[in-house]
């Protein structure tokens, strides 16, 4: 275990779930490795991390930013304002806390941080979590000492001196899944004798996903399935509503005990983003993607390519998802040799030290 005396390190990001855990999962590595290090976070005012960092242990201070809106509203004449803002406190942030070492890992924060960190000649890292890389990171590269990415073939963005394969973050407890199977059958009121379609569309659920599961229940059940089905707030009622007199539909608005839910399933229907697909790598579930199309420069569906096209995965378009995705369970879950040959295939995908590669990484930076 390093021991360096008075070791700080500011971790800048959020936004998202798939920010924010990585970001934490990274801190607690850090602080496995020097157990007497100082870690801030800074994130976006208003935003997740605002919440679950505080709750993890660690102190962070919040940055006035956002992004643009996709509609128009007169909210997006404050962005400016707000990233100037964000600019000139990331700066007095950076000079008053004289951390050892930045970490990006993505969202508002991160850009105006690592960016005032690298001009005061601070040691920096970026983490890319997707299989194409995001505008922010893009811009930064060239500033930055190193970059952490999940997917091979990242030169294409990125020098490609300064890139470390090293996965994404997962969280511990995900990482425990694979024994908790009985635990998890039973949390969600299941049997041991059938098999356990496990769907999730995200935090608020995605309606294509949410839609095509109601058109199909009534043939999934009858063929012996079982569904742990994560709906999101919106679409939770419908999902009762037409599950209420079947056996083993488990309807969940929010999960949760993801750990559980992965434990008890056999094929996970997923959304593509980036840290959902490394949980699904990590565990090697055989899994169908059915990619968001909203999001920016189509990164779920390349997240879900990388896995198809080294016959990982099974992805349903979201445009074909109401029409083809009770079948493609179906095809799917009982076909053994096809199970196989997909778990076989995603453990090329599992990087299941990705906190501890990446906190080592960051602290080969430290200057001594």
């Amino acid at each position: 275990m390093l021991r360096p005396d008075n070791l700080k390190v500011i971790i800048a990001g959020g936004g998202t779930g798939g920010h924010v855990f990585p970001a934490i999962a990274i801190a607690n590595a850090i602080r496995t490795k020097v157990y007497n290090a100082r870690i801030l976070f800074v994130g976006a005012k208003g935003r997740l991390e605002m919440q679950k960092v505080p709750a993890a242990g660690y102190h962070i201070i919040g940055l006035n930013i956002s992004g643009l809106q996709r509609r128009i509203t007169w909210k997006n004449l404050l962005v400016p304002l707000k990233l100037i803002d964000s600019i000139v406190r990331s700066k007095n942030i950076v000079k008053r806390y004289k951390p050892d070492i930045v970490i990006g890992v993505g969202g508002y924060a991160s850009g105006p941080l690592v960016r005032a960190a690298a001009k005061q000649g601070i040691p920096t890292l970026i983490q890319e979590q997707n299989s194409y890389a995001g505008l922010t990171n893009k811009l930064l590269a060239k500033k930055v000492n190193k970059i952490c990415v999940a997917y091979e073939g990242m030169e294409r963005f990125f020098p490609a001196d300064k890139i470390y394969l090293t996965g994404n973050p997962v969280r511990d407890d995900i990482l425990k899944a694979a024994d908790k199977k009985q635990i998890g059958l039973e949390f969600f009121n299941l049997s041991n004798e059938k098999k356990v379609v496990l769907v999730v569309g995200g935090s608020l659920g995605a309606r294509s996903m949410n839609e095509a599961i109601k058109d199909s229940i009534k043939e999934l059940v009858d063929n012996n399935l079982q569904i742990i089905w994560q709906t999101g707030k919106f679409f939770s009622q419908q999902a009762k509503n037409v599950s209420n007199d079947k056996k083993g539909i488990s309807v969940h608005a929010f999960i949760d005990r993801m750990d559980l839910a992965y434990a008890a399933s056999d094929l996970v229907v997923s959304r593509a983003g980036a840290i959902a697909v490394s949980e699904i790598c990590a565990l090697q579930k055989p899994a169908i993607l059915v990619p968001s199309p909203y999001v920016a420069e189509d990164h779920q569906t390349r997240n879900a390519m990388a896995l198809v096209n080294i016959n990982a995965a099974v992805l349903v378009a979201d445009k074909d998802a109401r029409d083809k995705l009770g079948s493609a369970i179906l095809d799917l879950i009982f076909d053994e040799n096809k199970i196989y040959k997909l778990k076989e295939s995603i453990a090329r995908m599992s990087y299941r030290d990705a906190a501890s590669n990446i906190a080592g990484v960051a602290l080969s930076l430290v200057k001594n």
